[in-house]
Formats: structure tokens, sequence, C-alpha cells
């Protein structure tokens, strides 16, 4: 997708690191020039950071091993001569590594929080036994590597490092400005969210895990150029560690953060050994930082970039301020709206349904959350799923979703059985949901959310004709300065323009004001013709349900109790005592 910022800060940045390299080339003393390269290489490390732990929220305690391959295999090149000299050997490592983080990753994708950091960090030890077991190519020959032509000397080698860090930099940047760099934000945010807008999180977590291996790799082969010779108490396990917690307590998926990062790991240990500290103690001041950011929630960077984020919003707002469109109230009703409407020559009501179900049944236990529940969406309509509170409509919508591991009956998508299907692929496939507990990243934009949540790219003029639809903000709004109402207007407006065959909407017009309820409710009634999307809309709101349903469907103890057209549906006697105040549903809003 096209950037939805402007390259200007990325520009701005990447001269003045090009000026700050160039005074250290010209002016640094050979040892100043040693310890920034070495901080250089801490700033690619943290880098690898910043995808897996940053950005898609894997806890990895073993990316020095990762670095360690690269080193190792760029110092295999140099002793065998490979043909492409320092560059392709440093590609080679970074390889190499990958192969390894898809072979940490694969196992480590059941696993999740303290499980997912136990196996990581045991990977890591393992491989400090190998590693410790054998010298690393050309360490006992003192076969030193060859450094790339034209960046042979100590300066220039840094200058060379500051380059290959810099590429890496843009390439994160492009990440994070593209679906793949938002599937990895929401993945962090909330894996049933990324699953129910198609995103499979193991392929993410998958991903990220070769991408920070990748960095990794690189980082390692460029340590073995800066060194010449490596050994394996360059890459321990324990060194792991306190690179994550300095990740964590920074935030090193923010490029600042990832600077920072590079130069506390690489100056701090020599900073208080100069005090006469020892060196080993640094990583138990990070240690405790990192606790206290876990305990607060934000890195560093992440809380001073939230709250610029939130003064920008607070005065772009005040700036722009002006009323939402408010759509008129429904004055009849949808199915009299439609009626008479074809497509292609071909009558609506002869159209199969989108979605059934057949017979559905899910228990907890001895417990039946859904008690035999067969119902139909019809093509471009939307059907109403009411009852109170504990009736099985949420539970219903999980079973059709793919977040009930297991159910009795069957879901039938356009004529196909969707049962052994994962949420993510009922997704792809077509069913896509919304959920009563908002689940929106703070971290993205509003137009990268769009996309995300409509499951593909979009186009620029498509995303800003969608969100002004719905009312919502400008792409470029960060979400942290969107209100609660606003982020579930912007779910349904992201789910449409995904115009999927069918919308399993889970109260969203929870938190709306009346003006807001009303806009909501036009934009639903209009997404079926608009989007050829069918909607299955469960919601407590009866004047909405009334406005946009052609069709209801009432549950109680997990059971269908009333099926029809709302207006007689909610006048039947079984629906009024299920109901507390059941008389409730036939009072006008002047009449309550």
């Amino acid at each position: 997708m096209k950037s939805l910022t402007t390259t200007r800060p990325l520009t701005l940045s990447l001269l003045l690191g090009g000026v700050a390299v160039l005074l250290v080339y010209l002016a640094a003393s050979s040892y100043l020039t040693f310890l920034l390269t070495g901080a250089v290489v801490s700033i690619v490390v943290m880098q690898s950071f910043g995808v897996i732990t940053g950005r898609a929220g894997v806890i990895s305690l073993c990316q020095m091993s990762f670095a360690a391959i690269g080193a190792w295999t760029v110092g295999w090149a140099n002793v065998g001569d490979v043909p492409g000299g320092f560059l392709v050997w440093l590609l080679l490592g970074g390889l190499a590594a990958v192969v390894a983080g898809l072979a940490i990753g694969l196992p480590a994708l059941r696993l999740r929080g303290m499980s997912l950091a136990v196996a990581t960090f045991a990977f890591a030890t393992s491989l400090d036994v190998v590693f410790g077991a054998i010298n690393f190519p050309g360490q006992e020959e003192f076969d030193f590597v060859a450094r790339p032509e034209g960046f042979t000397s100590d300066s220039e080698y840094f200058v060379f490092a500051a380059l290959v860090a810099a590429a890496l930099f843009v390439l994160l940047w492009k990440l994070d400005r593209s679906r793949i760099g938002g599937v990895l934000i929401e993945i962090r945010h909330s894996e049933r969210a990324a699953a129910a807008h198609g995103i499979s999180v193991a392929r993410g977590k998958l991903a990220a895990f070769a991408l920070s291996a990748f960095i990794a790799g690189i980082a390692g082969g460029l340590m073995a150029g800066q060194l010449g010779v490596v050994s394996a108490t360059n890459f321990t396990s324990a060194t792991s560690v306190s690179f994550f917690a300095i990740a964590l307590f920074i935030g090193t998926h923010n490029p600042e953060g990832a600077l920072l990062g590079g130069l506390l790991g690489a100056v701090f240990p020599v900073l208080i050994d100069q005090i006469g500290i020892p060196q080993d103690l640094s990583a138990m001041f990070f240690g405790v930082a990192a606790i206290l950011i876990l305990r607060h929630g934000k890195s560093q960077t992440d809380d001073i970039r939230s709250r610029r984020r939130a003064k920008l919003a607070k005065r772009q707002a005040r700036e722009q301020e002006q009323p939402k469109p408010m759509a008129p109230a429904r004055t009849e009703p949808v199915s009299a709206r439609r009626s008479g409407s074809q497509e292609s020559g071909v009558d609506e009501e002869d159209r199969p349904p989108v979605l059934e179900t057949r017979d559905l049944r899910v228990r907890f236990g001895n417990l039946a959350a859904v008690d035999g529940v067969s119902l139909s969406v019809p093509a471009r309509r939307t059907v109403g799923l009411v009852g109170p509170n504990g009736a099985g409509k949420s539970t219903l919508v999980n079973a059709v979703t793919g977040f009930v591991d297991s159910y009795g009956g069957s879901v039938v998508l356009g004529g196909r059985k969707l049962e052994g299907l994962p949420a993510h692929r009922r997704a792809r496939a077509g069913v896509r949901r919304s959920f009563q507990q908002l689940r929106v990243p703070d971290a993205l934009n509003v137009g990268m959310f769009l996309q995300v949540a409509a499951g593909k790219r979009l186009p620029k003029e498509e995303i800003d004709e969608q969100l002004a639809w719905f009312g919502c903000p400008p792409a470029h709004v960060p979400m942290e300065g969107v209100d609660v109402a606003t982020r579930r207007l912007l779910e349904v407006a992201g789910l449409a323009a995904g115009a999927p065959p069918v919308l399993l909407l889970d109260e969203p017009a929870a938190g709306h004001s009346s003006g807001e309820t009303r806009l909501l409710a036009s934009r639903l009634a209009e997404i079926p013709e608009r989007s050829d999307t069918s909607v299955l809309l469960i919601e407590h709101d009866i004047e909405l349900v009334r406005a946009v349903c052609d069709e209801l469907v009432v549950l109680d103890f997990g059971r269908v109790i009333a099926q029809g057209p709302p207006e007689q549906v909610l006048r039947e006697e079984a629906v009024l005592a299920a109901y507390l105040g059941g008389s409730e549903l036939n009072k006008t809003p002047e009449t309550r």
C-alpha cells in the first residue's frame, strides 16, 4: 500500500545520522571509533528485538544466538574464501540465522508468555553449550575476517556498519507503513482480533521470528567484521537477556529506541566500569528498569510518542472540529425499502442463504449455551439476533467464526461447510466479525487499521471515501486520539470495506450517543446493497434493530424462541416474557 504518512521525518533522521557518522569518521579517536562501531552492532541487535518483541509482542531471549550463527557463517565463508566478498557473506549469515529462526519459531508457535520465553532461553543456553565446545572458524589460526573493499580501516568499517544499520532502518520504516506491519501490531495487541480479520497468527509470528533472526544474523556478521575473530563468549544467553531488558525498557521498535538502546548496550557497561562498578552489574540495572516497564505497560519511547500523539490529536480535533453527519431517523422498515430489488435480473429471495447454522449446539460441561439453533442469513439482508443477557448470542457467533473449539451441528457459508476450519481461515472465506470488547490497537493510525480490518490492500482513495462515509477521522490520525464510539464505527467501516459475504457484528452501538447511533443505523442499512454483504447483528438497542433488520431471531437459554419480521417478533408473548419488563420493547422512545 502507499505510505499514509510523509517521508520527511525519515529523510531528516537519515541526514542527521549521516552528519554524525561523518563527524565520527573525521574526528573520533581510534578507541572511540571502535566503541561506536560496537554501538552500531548493538543497534542492529536492538532492531531485531524491535521486530520480534516490539512489533509482534513475542518474548524472545535468543537473539544473540541468531547473531552467533550469523558470525559463524561469516567466519566460515572467510576461511573458505567463498566468492562475493564480505557483503555476500553478511547476507549468507543473515539467511543462515533465518533457518534457525524458523526452527525455533515452528515449535514455539503453540507457546505464549513465559512458556515461550523459557523455550527461547532454552534454545539460547543449548547453543551456548554447542558453540562453547567448538571453535569459531578462523579462531585457532587467527584468520581474521576480510572486511569489504574500501572499508578496511576501523573508521571506514564504522561507516560501513552505519550504512547497513541505516538500510535496515529504511526496511523497517517501510514495514511499519505496510499492511504487514499493521498485521504484526494487531497480533501483539489481540490475537483473537487478528484471527477475526483473516490473519494467521502462526504465520505472522513465524514471519517475525524469521525477519528478526535475519537482522540478528546481520548483527553477528558485522561483529565478526569488526573484531576479526569472534568466540562463543561474544554471544552468550546472558547477553541476550541483558539486551532484551534494554529493548523492553527503551522500546526498540521505534527508531529512536533502537538507537538509544544500542548506545546504552555498548557504552553503559564501559561508563559504569570507569566509575568502579563491575560491568556485569549493568544487566541488573536494565532488568529492574524492564520490570518497571512491565508494570507501567509502555516503554520509554512509546510513552513519549503516546503523549506527543495525544497532544497532536487534541490540537487537530480543535482545529478541525465539526459535527458528524446525522442520518435521519428511519421512517419505514428496511424490508419495505428493499421490496422488489433485484440483482442481475434475479429476485434476491431466490438466492440461497449466505450463512446458515444447522442444529448448532455448544456445551460447556453440563451447560448448553447454544441448544440446537438453526438460522439463515439471506443474501444482501440484515438479520438481528437478540435476547436477554446470557441467552447464548455471543457463544453462537464464536462458534460460527471458529473461536469455539468444538460444537455440534454445522455452519454453512455459501453452501460450503466450515467445520474444521480455524478462525482466520473462516474469516478469509468471508465470515467476518467484530467483538463486544473493543480490540483496536492504539499503535496504528486510522487508515492503517481500516486496511487491517478490511483484510486486504485498499487504494488511498477508497480509504478516504470509506472513512468519510462513516464520519470517521482522516487516515493519518493516530488511534490514540480517537474516542471509543468512533473506534467502533471505524471497526465496522473497516470490516465493510473488505466486502465479505457476511458480517457478524456484536453490539456495534455500545457506547454511542443517539446521533452516533442514527449514523450507524443508516450505514448498516446501506452495507448490504453497497458491499453485497449480509449482516448478522447482535444488539440490545431495539430501536436500532427495528431500523435496520429485515428479520429477527430471538434466543433465550440457547434456543430460538421466535423468528420472523421484527415488528411481528417483538410482539410475541414468549419474547416479551424473555425480557425483564418486556413491555418496554413495544414502547416508542417518546413514551418511555
